[in-house]
């Protein structure tokens, strides 16, 4: 062995032993006739001593940064003891020395607050990989692994793997294909998630399944999602919502306990899709702080259109509602004592193309009860009065408020709520707030085709009130005008997303397990029977020998790990990462292949336009 113990494993009772260590070198600090040097491995950093009688070697043998040591020596208690680490009370006198392996100059410092950029330090990985920083994320995110299997393991699921090279079936996200050299002109494609694979498992008797599973996407990239990610996967046959909603509580709050030391004893809140959507504006709200939002279109009648003959439905000769087709707004604890620099500077915050307003009205109910508005000449003191309590506004709150389209409305105010929390501290990192969302619609209108597309998947459930509705009705839709008139408008999904500090992490269905709903959910999607068919034949087939009554979950597993170590990007949790145009910096992938593999796959490559 090249070592007897690790450079984080040794303590003030082992002072006088002999011990040999391998590591890296951190430091090295000359004073004189003596060296210090800090030797670092994956378990810590230990201080080692050379006194003059090693000089000589030193010397000819000179210590640089990163270079692998091994050194012998005995261990002593420290003079200049350090606190901050854990074997800052012992160091090593060394006897004996050598240098395993010399390293050129590092491209950027290998510490915490490394000097290198995130471009360096990923065409780099493996050396950012040292840093004590990046450790630490790779620990949690091996704490997080264990914890699940250890949960699921109890719980009876078994780990069962599932093919990478399957059949493209793009329905959603589009796939990373792979050519066959066996077959000529075919491909596999890589799949996104192991869908099918599971709900097989489950018409083959295995009740309970999961895997940590790797899943690929050619999508946009952005802070939260990389081309191949991993997902917790996992189906259950013979279950009900609810089953599945208790079981993976319990995995949640058991890798809570087990990485994090929290003990999570509340009960996990429900909202459904609507509730989510009107009070929040996004279908994964962050619920550790209030500021729900408050509909005053339905609340006071502001937003409307103007009449064919001019006259404003509402009246009130404010345009920038009387015109808006919705009006929203929210209550900002202690926003009264905001300045005009406050306000002003959070105007042009909602005029930013990323949010797309126009501007930005408030009021501010202050502390000794009287009203200042920037609409205060449109609308009576009782009014905007009405308007405060609408949005639930305290005296010291300011009520903040959005008007235009629907659609990009709510999500500006969305935006500016979470905004909002993150300014006034109100998302904190160590606090974790669960939720359930349930009742989301089974169908979403493609405008551009004039057709459904399925919310989740093709292979989610409606709710059981909800099936009849979709068997008995044809999916054809007149015109976009008819689309929210038709019945498949109101039919709900029997699915459900975990949300955790605003961030979806976890995602499933009741599944569909017979054959006569599958093809009528295909069919509802525009796929002829022959597609449906030439897609997906296996599993109506298999559908027709006993398929149980089965659902599921899959959970980012990336994105649970970020969460709990409190980063905003997923890529700071995996070894080896690609950056946000999909590439990997360190290998330089993708790459061009020789003319003998194209050969081989029988592909020509056309000339790719630069412009």
């Amino acid at each position: 062995m090249f070592r007897s113990h690790t450079c984080g494993e040794l303590r003030i009772e082992h002072a006088g032993t002999q011990v040999t260590l391998a590591g890296w070198v951190q430091t090295v600090r000359k004073f004189g006739a003596i060296t210090f040097v800090d030797l670092r491995d994956r378990y810590g950093i230990t201080q080692l001593y050379f006194n003059e009688d090693l000089n000589p070697q030193l010397d000819a043998e000179p210590l640089g940064r990163e270079f692998v040591l091994q050194a012998t020596g005995t261990v002593t208690e420290r003079t200049s003891k350090n606190a901050n680490i854990p074997t800052g009370m012992i160091e090593i006198t060394i006897s004996s020395f050598k240098i395993l392996n010399k390293s050129a100059v590092p491209p950027f410092t290998i510490q915490d607050d490394t000097d290198g950029g995130d471009d360096l330090r990923m065409k780099y990985r493996y050396l950012d990989l040292r840093r004590n920083a990046v450790k630490k994320n790779i620990e949690l995110r091996y704490a997080v692994n264990r914890a699940t299997r250890d949960y699921l393991h109890s719980q009876g699921f078994m780990d069962i793997e599932t093919p990478f090279l399957i059949k493209s079936t793009p329905e959603g996200a589009r796939d990373f294909v792979v050519p066959s050299r066996m077959n000529a002109g075919q491909f596999y494609a890589l799949p996104q998630s192991p869908q099918t694979f599971k709900q097989l498992l489950m018409v083959s008797g295995y009740d309970r399944y999961y895997q940590i599973v790797k899943c690929f996407r050619d999508e946009d990239l952005r802070a939260d999602r990389q081309p191949e990610f991993t997902q917790i996967d996992c189906e259950m046959a013979f279950v009900e919502q609810e089953d599945i909603l208790a079981m993976f509580e319990g995995l949640v709050k058991y890798v809570f306990q087990a990485v994090k030391g929290v003990a999570y004893a509340d009960t996990v809140q429900r909202m459904t899709w609507e509730d989510a959507m009107w009070n929040y504006g996004n279908d994964k709200p962050d619920i550790r702080f209030g500021m729900a939002i408050a509909n005053l279109k339905s609340a006071f009648n502001l937003g409307g259109r103007i009449q064919a003959t001019g006259e404003l439905v509402n009246g009130a000769d404010f345009k920038v509602f009387d015109e808006a087709e919705t009006v929203l707004a929210i209550a900002v604890p202690g926003g009264a004592e905001w300045s005009r620099k406050q306000t002003d500077e959070l105007t042009e915050w909602v005029k930013r193309p990323q949010v797309g307003m126009k501007g930005l009205a408030f009021i501010k109910y202050n502390a000794d009860g009287t009203l200042k508005s920037t609409i205060d000449k449109f609308y009576a003191e009782d009014r905007l009065r009405g308007i405060a309590a609408a949005a639930r506004a305290k005296p010291g709150d300011i009520v903040l408020i959005l008007a235009g389209a629907e659609e990009r409305t709510r999500k500006a105010i969305s935006d500016l709520r979470l905004e909002l929390g993150e300014r006034l501290g109100m998302r904190k990192k160590d606090e974790y707030r669960l939720l359930w969302v349930l009742d989301f619609p089974l169908f979403e209108y493609a405008e551009d085709e004039n057709r459904w597309v399925a919310r989740h998947h093709p292979f989610t459930s409606p709710k059981p009130d909800h099936i009849e509705t979709m068997i008995n009705n044809d999916p054809f839709i007149m015109s976009a005008a008819d689309y929210l008139r038709h019945p498949y408008a109101n039919i709900k999904a029997n699915a459900y997303d975990l949300v955790l500090n605003g961030n979806e992490i976890g995602g499933g269905s009741i599944r569909i397990y017979q054959r006569e709903l599958q093809e009528k959910m295909f069919a509802a999607l525009g796929m002829t029977e022959e597609e449906a068919l030439h897609k997906f034949g296996f599993l109506l087939g298999a559908f027709e020998y006993g398929a149980p009554p089965h659902g599921g979950i899959a959970f980012g597993f990336d994105r649970l790990c970020a969460i709990l170590g409190g980063s905003e990007t997923i890529r700071d949790f995996i070894a080896f990462p690609k950056n946000n145009s999909g590439r990997d910096m360190m290998l330089d992938a993708p790459s061009t292949i020789d003319d003998k593999q194209l050969a081989e796959l029988r592909i020509r490559l056309e000339k790719v336009n630069p412009e």
